[in-house]
């Protein structure tokens, strides 16, 4: 079953799914602007095309993270988004 999400206006889109490989996740789509997310549990970000500008929890300093790279974030946590120009990702509930 998929699960369709929309955040900030409807400028942040995501479609939830679960698969054998993948487990729990989202794939979804960011448009210019500035965003804070909040996790309940840890996750894996995997930037599929555009970039993320991120700060993650307990950093000082923003880092970019480009088609193809992978980062994650704690959960229980809030972490923030700078973005330039619409980018596709993929989120795992770990």
């Amino acid at each position: 079953m998929l699960n369709v999400s929309e955040y900030f206006e409807g400028k942040v889109k995501s479609i939830g799914f679960t698969s054998a490989s993948t487990g729990r996740a989202s794939v979804g789509v960011m448009v210019e602007g500035e965003y804070a997310f909040g996790t309940g549990q840890p996750e894996e970000m995997t930037v599929i095309s555009g970039a993320l500008n991120v700060l993650l929890p307990g950093e000082t300093e923003w880092k970019i993270y480009e088609a193809g790279s992978v980062f994650h974030v704690p959960g229980h946590s809030e972490f923030h988004l700078q973005v330039a120009e619409p980018t596709s990702y993929l989120c795992r509930y770990l």
